[in-house]
């Protein structure tokens, strides 16, 4: 197709995508307030919705052949994802704060899959090992967001399940859910999620058409371009959240997007295709990667919570790796 077909398609696909992600996690949400989950769960739940943007540029740009074009994506998208959404949000509403509790779980998760994915990165790990690892830290925290609007299990004591609820930001007080509360959400995903996948679809080949003719390097289309464009939805969603000064589920949206774009993005694709090694810079990145996450776990740790200066500490931190992308790539 000539540039200006190939700009178009892209134009349109993109517009698409981004619409249909912001309808999806709109739904979601909307979904786990009319049934009463959990803050931590409705993060996780608009995380997946606001995530698949990402995931969709990055498997299909592994499976035509574009491997660094798909691992920037996973890995420009959780830096930026630091600073658009926690990052951003504390400059705006001048603190980020949530319980010690919802940091320990949602930080601990996120660091923990942040590590094993790095190791894999560095060709230090195979796929499986990494998934497998993956799998024996998330199962466990699923289960124990799931569980968390239930009646307080017989082995923990009264103290340990008000900790737990507190962590997840469990609410108490319930109210009837009717069919049409549900069903209505429901019906609008299965077509935003249609719309999602052929909207990825169109703008990684265009990119890549367009980046082919332009000499632009894969790693600034992937870990920047595409990485930015892709996340709109999650920084849109994380200050949305910030504003209203729900501290649990934006931290949890931030954690849980990057942890779903790490093992969905990278981790299960490598079963299927080679992720590890691929170059200096993308061992690079992958350290950098990690230490934004240690570092804004660090920022939130703070008794006061992540004020400006630390969000600007993770917008540097994003600028920085884009600057890198852009000099080394």
């Amino acid at each position: 197709m000539s540039a200006g077909v190939a700009l178009l398609v892209f134009v349109v696909s993109l517009a698409a995508t981004l619409f249909a992600a912001a309808v999806f996690a709109e739904r979601l949400d909307v979904l786990g307030h009319r049934l009463e989950l959990p803050e931590a769960l409705v993060g996780v739940l608009t995380a997946v919705a606001a995530d698949a943007p990402e995931l969709s540029s990055a498997v299909v740009a592994l499976a035509t052949g574009a491997s660094a074009v798909g691992i920037g994506v996973v890995v420009g998208s959780n830096i930026f994802n630091l600073a658009a959404m926690l990052g951003l949000s504390a400059i705006v509403v001048g603190r980020v704060r949530l319980a010690p509790e919802a940091l320990a779980l949602e930080g601990g998760v996120a660091l923990l899959v942040t590590v094993v994915v790095t190791l894999l990165a560095f060709g230090a790990l195979p796929a499986w090992a990494a998934v497998l690892l993956c799998g024996l830290v998330l199962v466990p925290y699923v289960v124990v967001v799931s569980v968390a609007e239930g009646d307080r299990p017989a082995r923990l004591s009264p103290r340990n399940w008000r900790h737990l609820r507190r962590a997840l930001g469990g609410r108490d007080i319930r109210r009837a859910v009717t069919d049409r509360d549900v069903w209505g959400p429901l019906l609008v995903l299965p077509p935003a999620v249609a719309a999602i996948v052929l909207g990825s679809i169109g703008m990684v080949h265009a990119a890549l058409d367009l980046a082919h003719r332009w000499g632009v390097p894969d790693a600034v289309v992937g870990a920047v371009l595409l990485a930015v464009l892709t996340s709109l939805p999650n920084a849109y969603t994380g200050v949305r959240l910030g504003r209203a000064r729900r501290g649990a589920a934006l931290v949890s949206e931030t954690m849980n997007s990057n942890t779903i774009n790490l093992v969905g993005g990278i981790a299960i694709p490598g079963l299927f295709v080679a992720v590890g090694g691929f170059s200096t810079l993308v061992a690079v990145d992958a350290a950098w990667m990690l230490a934004a996450t240690a570092a804004a776990i660090a920022l939130l740790a703070r008794r006061s919570g992540m004020g400006p200066r630390g969000g600007i500490v993770l917008i540097l931190a994003w600028a920085g790796f884009a600057l890198v992308q852009g000099v080394w790539g």
